[in-house]
Parts: C-alpha cells; sequence; structure tokens
C-alpha cells in the first residue's frame, strides 16, 4: 500500500477539517483530538464537497442537503446519502500526516 503526504501534522489543529489531494483523489482530513482521520471529499448524494461543511465531534455534514458521515469510518449517520464514504488509511511519521492512495 503506498501512502502519500498530504499535510504536515501542525497545519490541522484538533476538531478541525482540511480538504487534501492523494493521488488525485479528493479527501477529507480530519485531526480529532490529536488522531488523524481521512475519507472521502465528495457526498455521495449529489457530490458537494464535504469539507465546506460542518464538522461537529466525529460528524461531517454536508453543506448542501445536511447527509451526515462519521470521519472515522466513512458511514453515512443521516441521508439523504445512501452510500458511505471511501476510508483511507491514515499515518504520522516524523510530524507529516500521510494517506493510503
Amino acid at each position: 500500500m503506498e501512502f502519500v503526504k498530504v499535510a504536515s501534522v501542525a497545519d490541522l489543529k484538533p476538531s478541525e477539517m482540511k480538504a487534501v489531494n492523494a493521488n488525485g483523489k479528493p479527501i477529507l482530513l480530519a485531526n480529532l483530538e490529536g488522531s488523524f482521520y481521512a475519507i472521502g471529499n465528495i457526498c455521495m448524494h449529489m457530490a458537494c464537497t464535504l469539507t465546506n461543511g460542518k464538522l461537529k465531534g466525529e460528524i461531517v455534514e454536508c453543506p448542501c442537503h445536511g447527509s451526515q458521515y462519521n470521519v472515522k469510518t466513512g458511514a453515512v449517520v443521516r441521508g439523504p446519502a445512501l452510500k458511505p464514504e471511501p476510508k483511507y488509511e491514515v499515518k504520522v511519521e516524523n510530524g507529516e500526516v500521510m494517506v493510503s492512495a
């Protein structure tokens, strides 16, 4: 599995999310209490960008129609979206955040 550097640990404070790109894939990177998680950044309902929405705890809400996803798992918490977001493995090395792509 290939890991791609997408950010530095310092780029993202706890409870923040950021849009990143790994090998052409749009990814939502989130810092939850110092642990990093990565899921797809394009809502499965109408293709809106999730990082334009709100992050509350481990739930991101799509700004277009209110679909909610768990940023740890990519699972749909509330529709109208029906399909989960892809989940990507994350590792931190030497202050750099890397995502599997």
